[in-house]
């Protein structure tokens, strides 16, 4: 099982992703008015130090609707997996993955209104899609590190539907994971993406707690360290 953790915004969050065990990290930009946004240079800072680290991977999570403006960002911080995080097109997937080495995770949104970007889940997988991840929308419609639990039932609902692997992300926080045992269990099912559960009070990516989640997911040390399915 991955562990992906959203929204490093310095050398220290690095830092405390690695001593936790996470394999993935979330490094916003394009992300308009993101407590977590990065510019294209402070990007390739806190990519440089996800680098020197021995297990960590680097992700851009990104609103961006723009091929070469995505090219551009990931060949600066040799970020090898990108996170299409708004409702962008397949032909965006199409355009990346034919001039591009990335590994593509297309956000899929879980609510009331999500039916139109729902009937578009084949043509993402024909477009290249490498992975999806499963996202709760907030009740005003805001997505992307929202903390609203996604539903269950929603999910499989979505998971069923797919033929690439998905993570996990809305709420996923230390205690809920026999609220997602059927998820879990799911063929399909990746790993974790968190946000609100590693932080501490004051909003800092905190090594205890991302390792409380880990531990509450039941993730071993040392699991999905290649970067790869686990």
């Amino acid at each position: 099982m991955l562990v992906k953790i959203c929204g490093a915004a310095s050398a220290e969050d690095v830092a405390s992703l690695d001593r936790a065990g996470a394999d993935l990290v979330g490094l916003w930009h394009g992300v308009p008015g993101g407590r977590a946004e990065l510019t294209l240079r402070h990007l390739t800072l806190i990519a440089d130090a996800v680098h020197r680290t021995a297990r960590l991977r680097p992700v851009l999570v990104t609103f961006l609707n723009d091929a070469e403006a995505l090219r551009a960002a990931t060949a600066a911080g040799r970020v090898p997996w990108v996170q299409l995080h708004g409702y962008q097109p397949p032909g965006l997937v199409r355009a990346l993955k034919s001039t591009t080495d990335l590994t593509v995770v297309k956000v899929l949104h879980l609510g009331t209104d999500t039916r139109a970007e729902r009937s578009l889940i084949a043509a993402y997988e024909r477009a290249g899609t490498d992975f999806f991840l499963l996202d709760a929308v907030a009740a005003d419609g805001r997505i992307g590190s929202t903390g609203q639990p996604a539903d269950c039932e929603a999910v499989l609902g979505i998971a069923d539907r797919l033929s690439r692997p998905f993570l996990l992300a809305g709420g996923v926080s230390a205690d809920n994971r026999e609220d997602y045992r059927a998820v879990v269990d799911h063929p399909l099912f990746l790993g974790i993406d968190v946000d609100t559960a590693a932080r501490d009070p004051d909003g800092r990516l905190s090594t205890d707690r991302i390792t409380t989640v880990r531990h509450g997911w039941r993730v071993p040390d040392g699991a999905g360290a290649a970067g790869g399915p686990g």
